[in-house]
Parts: structure tokens; C-alpha cells; sequence
């Protein structure tokens, strides 16, 4: 039998919608911070060549900027303050997550609670200003040589008033999103960090359609094949859903206590999700794959000829193009890699069978401390590998269509999964905000009965 609470969680409606006036204040401010960024991404550095810098951005497709600028919404490319986004904060808080899990002073410091968490988070914040410093500075010297060999020059004046201008604006427009993530979260709805990389990606989707359906106008691609491709889009999409839903739930089963009602056995139950690294492997993956390819378009791809580890650098360039098998076999390998060694860092199967040993519970038919551990490394390797799978044909299926069969399928599996899970955490905290306003509805009816009494 349904609880109180399934029952009116299965009674929601969006004609209570209206009704809810602090939701709405969430969702107009959601909205306008997302607005702000948005107009960020077009402010450019101070002394870059808008111009120019388009010229060069349209001969350097291809790299790892094109795969972080679809996360900033064509920020990158534009050279805005906001050019690198909140991927420094991410970088730095994976940094800090995994020494976490690596370092006893800072896994100490966690389990001090809140004010571990805090001190945690200022460490995140230094690591953020330190690698979008440096970050910064390669960018501006990069700028500063970037298309000398094609005669083009994307700053104006060059020099070191120039590359300090540009360290500061970066910092400050990173950690200005940063901020303006934070406050998302906690006066918005949904993670801001999430939310700010989502609008960013989302920005390039009406880009992506208009040109699919205009190829498909001008004969470019068969109709019949652009039914298949939204189709297929449809399906990828309710499939991510699916996947990103499915949970292993473990029965965990307390000491009996005498209740009002005799004595009775508390069960609960301990999810672990089939995608437990969520979208970090396909990200580091494609990072390290696609370094290579930038590291020679920003040489101006003038290694060929002068020595043979020149020649060795363009043939790899040419191994680790899209859609290569070379590629698609070490993205693969990537991400399977990644999604084993970051779930290894998120769920630790030793702490989780000690706290459940400290409170009285454990596993029926497992007895409690080093028997309960293996068994979580048991499941949860097992369900690691089905996670993997998943996101090695989600990732893979977008690079096969785009490079075997022609498709211009412009949002990789990444950014598909980004987009899917962000809007079902969103919905899923909107549904909870009207949950509790419910409830709120119901405590007031319950307090005007009894006054009437």
C-alpha cells in the first residue's frame, strides 16, 4: 500500500503551479542569472581582434576547444570573460575530491562535517583562481602567436600589458560564475554549476537543428534518414533517462524496537546507481584525446618535415582524428578506465559497511564489517561494468554517425548526457518545491480545523 507521501507526490499537478510563489521567485532568478551569463559570453577580452580571432577560430576546428566551448555556449571561441567557463572550478573540485580520497590530512578534514566541507570548498576556490591563472596566461600567449604563420594577428598589442589584462579578466569572469552558480543553488532551482555548463550547450542546440533540417531541405540528407536521425535522438534520450534512473538497491535491516504497535524490524534501503561517475569519464577522456590534436594547431602545424618527432607528432594527429578506429578505441578504453577509478573515489565500499556497522545495521544473510565490504565491491563492480557500457555506446553512437555515415550530428553523447541529467534534476527539485508546498497547504487546513474546534 502507498504512504501519505507517494500518494500526494502521485497528485501533483501544474495547476498548483500559480500557487506557489516562492517557486516562481526561484525559477525568474534561475532564469536571469542564466540571462547574465549568457550576455557574459559575448563581452570580449580587452585588446583581442574580434575579427580576426573568427578567421582563426573557423581554422582551428576539430581540438579540445571546440569540446570546451560547447560547454560555454561559443564563449571560448568569442574569447570572452567568461572563456573558460566554470571548467576550472570543476577541474579543481575533482582535483580536491580525488586528493581527498588519496590524502589522510584532507580526508580527516572531511569528516569534520560542516566545517570540513567548508574548508574543503575554499580549497576549491584557491585551486579554481590558481588554474585559471595559468590557463589564462597560456591563452594569452597563445593569442599572441596564433595565426602568425597564415598572417593574422588576433590582438592588437601585444605584450605583457596585454597578457596580464587578459589573466585578470579570465579570473574574474570565472570566478564571477562561480558566484553566480552558487547563488543559483542556493536561491534558484537546481545546481547552478550544472545549470550555467547546460545553458551553455543548450545555446548551440537551435544552431544544430536549423542546420540538420536545412540539409535535409537542400537534399543534403535523405528524408527518410532525417526521420530516422530524430527518431534515433528520441531514443537516446529515453534511454539516458532509463539509465540514469536504474538504481541496485540494497536491503539494509536494523535491530528490532518495541514500537506503539510491538516489536518490529526497521528496513531501509541503500541505492547505488547503475551510472555511478556520472558524465566525468567521457570528459576526461575526450580531454586527454584531443590534446594532442590542439597542441599542433597551436604550432601552426609547422612540425611536418623539420625532424622525424615532427613527423610522429602529425601522424598522431592524423590516428586520433574523429571518427578514426584508433579514436574510437581509446575513447572507449578512456571512458571504461574513468568510470571504474572515479566510482572507486565516489562510493568508498570500506567507510559505507563501517557506518552501517556503527548504527546497528547490516545485510540479511551478510555478517557486518569485512564480509559486508566485499559484498558492496562485489555488486558494485558488477553494476560499474553495465554503467560503462552504457556510456561507451552513448558516447560512441554520435562520433559513428558523424563520421561513418555523414550525419551532422553536431551535440556528442557528452553534452547529451549533461543536457539529460541537469533537466532531470531541475524537474525533479521543481516537483519537490511543489511537494513541500502541498504539505504547506495541508498544515494550514489542519491548524484552521482546529481552531474552528
Amino acid at each position: 500500500m502507498a504512504s501519505a507521501a507517494d500518494q500526494l507526490a502521485s497528485s501533483l499537478n501544474l495547476s498548483k503551479f500559480g500557487k506557489a510563489t516562492e517557486l516562481k521567485k526561484r525559477l525568474w532568478f534561475t532564469l536571469g542569472a542564466l540571462i547574465v551569463f549568457r550576455l557574459l559570453s559575448y563581452v570580449p577580452l580587452p585588446g583581442v581582434d574580434p575579427t580576426q580571432l573568427n578567421l582563426l577560430a573557423q581554422q582551428t576546428s576539430g581540438g579540445v576547444l571546440d569540446f570546451f566551448n560547447s560547454f560555454t555556449g561559443g564563449a571560448l571561441n568569442r574569447m570572452s570573460v567568461v572563456a573558460l567557463g566554470v571548467m576550472p572550478y570543476i577541474t579543481a573540485s575533482i582535483v580536491v575530491q580525488l586528493a581527498t580520497s588519496l590524502s589522510p590530512q584532507l580526508n580527516a578534514i572531511k569528516k569534520e562535517g560542516e566545517s570540513g566541507r567548508k574548508r574543503l570548498n575554499q580549497y576549491t576556490r584557491y585551486g579554481t583562481v590558481g588554474l585559471t591563472a595559468v590557463q589564462g596566461w597560456f591563452i594569452a600567449v597563445g593569442l599572441e602567436s596564433f595565426g602568425a604563420s597564415a598572417g593574422l594577428q588576433a590582438v592588437i598589442e601585444p605584450g605583457l600589458l596585454f597578457r596580464v589584462g587578459a589573466v585578470i579578466s579570465l579570473v574574474g569572469g570565472t570566478l564571477f560564475l562561480m558566484w553566480l552558480g552558487e547563488q543559483i543553488t542556493s536561491r534558484g532551482v537546481g545546481n547552478g554549476i550544472s545549470l550555467i555548463i547546460m545553458a551553455g550547450i543548450v545555446a548551440h542546440l537551435p544552431m544544430t537543428v536549423v542546420q540538420l533540417f536545412e540539409s535535409g531541405r537542400t537534399g543534403t540528407i535523405d528524408p527518410l534518414r532525417l526521420v530516422l536521425i530524430i527518431a534515433a535522438v528520441c531514443a537516446i534520450v529515453l534511454f539516458i533517462c532509463f539509465m540514469e534512473r536504474a538504481q541496485r538497491r540494497i536491503l539494509i535491516q536494523y535491530p528490532k524496537r518495541q514500537t506503539a504497535r510491538g516489536v518490529q524490524a526497521e528496513r531501509s534501503h541503500l541505492p547505488l546507481k547503475l551510472n555511478t561517475a556520472g558524465v566525468i569519464p567521457p570528459i576526461f577522456a575526450s580531454s586527454l584525446l584531443l590534446l594532442p590534436l590542439t597542441i599542433t594547431q597551436f604550432a601552426g602545424n609547422m612540425t611536418a618535415g623539420e625532424s622525424q618527432w615532427g613527423d610522429f607528432v602529425l601522424s598522431l594527429n592524423l590516428w586520433l582524428r574523429h571518427g578514426s578506429p584508433v579514436y574510437m578505441a581509446l575513447y572507449a578504453a578512456g571512458i571504461i578506465f574513468f568510470s571504474f577509478f572515479y566510482t572507486a573515489v565516489v562510493f568508498n565500499p570500506e567507510e559505507t559497511a563501517d557506518n552501517l556497522k556503527r548504527y546497528g545495521g547490516f545485510i540479511p544473510g551478510i555478517r557486518p564489517g569485512k564480509n559486508t565490504e566485499t559484498y558492496f565491491d562485489y555488486v558494485l563492480t558488477r553494476i560499474t561494468v553495465i554503467g560503462a557500457a552504457y556510456l561507451t555506446i552513448i558516447c560512441l553512437l554520435p562520433e559513428y554517425l558523424v563520421s561513418a555515415m555523414g550525419i551532422p550530428f553536431l551535440m556528442g553523447g557528452t553534452s547529451l548526457l549533461i543536457v539529460v541529467n541537469v533537466t532531470m534534476d531541475t524537474v525533479t527539485q521543481i516537483q519537490s518545491h511543489l511537494l513541500a508546498h502541498q504539505y504547506g497547504d495541508l498544515i494550514k487546513k489542519a491548524k484552521l480545523k482546529g481552531r474552528t474546534r
